[in-house]
């Protein structure tokens, strides 16, 4: 690790230098256009040591690198614009070295949500957002090491991309060796490739492992997280990467992984610490969505290690136009980068092509997204967003547009009760504008330590929330809480993929269940009693008749025994559902005078119970 670091913003100048904590970003700089890092080192190499090697990760947007010493593969100014991929530098070090890294804001749209007004200027602050370390070396070494797995009818392959860093000739083999993880009782192996350049650099080794009956990664639900790591050898060096076999299909609005049906309950994801998986996990969500941000490693090593799919967009967002050849570069990189991850479960294009509502529409929504469809219709294109979901592998689901009703966008963005009528208008919006996936819903809560929405909150409207809550913290927790279980059973109950907007708040106040902070808002509790794997739900949570709706997650078929009690009524009745099925039927019966409702599923010894305020 570089441990200490200046930096000044561009148009400070050098005299504007300071003590910096890198990686991070630099509060101080929050809403420059670029800033400029430097750190000064002796040589670090031990005695043997040829090289040296610069890595830095997460550097956002722009950037450019120069530093001292003799760069091994090429001119010493690298320009580095895909933030998510790691730079990697060769060098000769001298006895005193200066690194100098220039990061400048997005120069196109591909900034996603950190070129946006859905986090605040502190985190979009240009920097080396996630590590940055100088490492030595002999050579001939290994560099990079891309492992891309694929689930095939003979079994799997592994398809391998070895980047070989040398100092002139070289005729050697790389062995590699694929190791099972765990008390996983499967078969390793061990085969050779070789490489063979004449020149000083980087040459590139490709190679195909075949496995035989190789033990698939499942879902949290469905199955156990196997892995594998692959390590290849070159000359005393080595460089791992882990792994696992996962096969994921899209059709008919019902995600397949390894050829079992699986009902998505996912949240939308806007910051990037491995610590928001567990908080996933606490709401019973099965998938991340890292909305029109990438995640950096940590993030998804935790998600293969706790059975989490992430379905991960490419960083755009908002109006406008883009270079398509610019996002099919992108969407490319993207995958080889994350590919070796079997939680990669799908990918997205273009989020939220047009500004949907400037304000929230009251009664007769319907009639107002028509009017709003109309206008829509006349300016929008989502050509280039196919055009870039193209290029993107075959192995898993691509939705070019996530965008709101009336735009006939691949996966919906649907916010009734936030931007327009009422969450119980979400089975008439469905029906006027379907979707096979709701990628994004929710309403906004202010956190308990602030009684009133902060109006200059990122991501967040204080006026939509002020015209839907009236009073303190309590009552607009309960409101986001009464949206979000609302929209929740329902897509549960209808199969719906669904994908709540948003696990926490990157600011004072925001759309997540949880405060920027980590503290949980009443919300969470609520989604993760909606979305429980196996749960039972009133079609209709009122005074009268209502059926009863047990939604089946799990891998199992049931024979449940359901109660239910509302005032002084009560009763009780048999379900059998199947495995990622629903079951509907029973009659409960609300009295007029019942302040509550309560329906307990018991399963061998569980009781599981969701409960309803009348």
């Amino acid at each position: 690790m570089v441990e200490e670091w200046q930096a000044t913003a561009l148009e400070d100048g050098s005299s504007g230098f300071q003590d910096v904590t890198v990686p991070g970003r630099p509060a101080a700089f929050a809403g420059a256009e670029g800033v400029r890092y430097r750190t000064r080192f002796d040589d670090p190499r031990d005695p043997g040591d040829d090289a040296a090697v610069i890595e830095l990760r997460g550097v956002f947007a722009h950037a450019e690198v120069e530093a001292t010493g003799e760069r091994l593969d090429g001119d010493w100014v690298a320009e580095h614009d895909a933030y998510f991929e790691p730079l990697r530098i060769p060098f000769r070090p001298g006895d005193e070295n200066e690194l100098v890294v220039t990061c400048r804001a997005p120069g196109d749209r591909f900034g996603g949500i950190h070129d946006s007004e859905l986090v605040p200027e502190a985190l979009r602050v240009p920097g080396i957002w996630w590590d940055a370390t100088i490492e030595t070396c002999t050579l001939p070494t290994i560099d990079s090491l891309t492992v891309t797995p694929e689930v095939t009818e003979e079994g799997a392959q592994l398809h391998i991309e070895t980047t070989v860093l040398t100092d002139g000739p070289v005729d050697e083999r790389i062995t590699y060796s694929l190791r099972p993880e765990g008390d996983l009782n499967a078969r390793g192996m061990m085969e050779r490739a070789s490489v063979e350049t004449d020149a000083a650099g980087k040459t590139t080794v490709e190679h195909t492992v075949d496995i035989r009956d190789p033990a698939l990664w499942w879902p949290r639900e469905l199955g156990r997280q196997h892995h594998y790591t692959l390590t290849a050898k070159l000359d005393g060096t080595e460089h791992s990467q882990k792994t696992g076999f996962c096969e994921i299909g899209f059709e008919d609005g019902q995600f397949r992984v390894n050829g079992e049906p699986l009902n998505v309950r996912g949240v939308n994801l806007l910051t990037d610490s491995p610590d928001d998986v567990d908080r996933a996990v606490e709401v019973n969500a099965n998938l991340l969505r890292a909305h029109a941000h990438v995640l950096p490693e940590s993030v998804y090593e935790r998600c293969d290690e706790e059975g989490l799919l992430v379905w991960q967009d490419l960083p755009l967002t908002g109006p406008g136009s883009f270079d398509v050849d610019r996002g099919a570069t992108l969407a490319r990189e993207l995958s080889r980068q994350y590919g070796a991850h079997p939680t990669l479960a799908a990918y997205g294009v273009h989020d939220n092509p047009v500004n949907a509502f400037e304000s929230g529409l009251g009664g007769g929504f319907l009639d107002g997204l028509r009017l709003r469809w109309r206008a829509w219709r006349s300016d929008y294109d989502a050509v280039p967003a196919e055009e870039v979901a193209d290029a993107f592998p075959g192995d898993r689901p691509v939705f070019p547009v996530v965008g709101g009703p009336g735009l006939d966008a691949d996966a919906g963005s649907y916010y009734p009760g936030w931007d327009y009528g009422e969450a119980t208008d979400i089975g008439t919006l469905l029906e006027r504008y379907p979707t096979d996936v709701v990628a994004e819903y929710g309403a906004g809560a202010v956190p308990a330590d602030a009684d009133r929405a902060a109006a200059d909150a990122a991501g967040f409207d204080a006026a939509k929330h002020d015209s839907r809550v009236a009073g303190d913290h309590e009552d607009s927790q309960a409101y986001q809480a009464a949206v979000l279980r609302t929209i929740s059973e329902r897509l549960r109950a209808d199969g719906v993929p669904a994908v709540a907007f948003a696990l926490r708040d990157t600011d004072s106040t925001g759309m997540g269940v949880f405060a920027q902070d980590g503290t949980a808002k009443a919300s969470t509790e609520t989604l993760a009693r909606s979305f429980a794997p196996l749960q039972a739900f009133l079609a209709d949570p009122t005074p009268g008749t209502s059926e009863v709706i047990v939604a089946n997650d799990t891998p199992a078929n049931h024979n449940l025994a359901v109660e239910w009690s509302a005032g002084e009524e009560s009763g009780s009745f048999d379900a059998d559902v199947d495995a990622q099925g629903r079951w509907r039927g029973g009659s409960v019966t609300v009295p007029g005078e019942a302040e509550g409702v309560s329906i307990l599923l018991r399963v061998n010894d569980h009781e599981i119970e969701n409960q309803y305020d009348i």
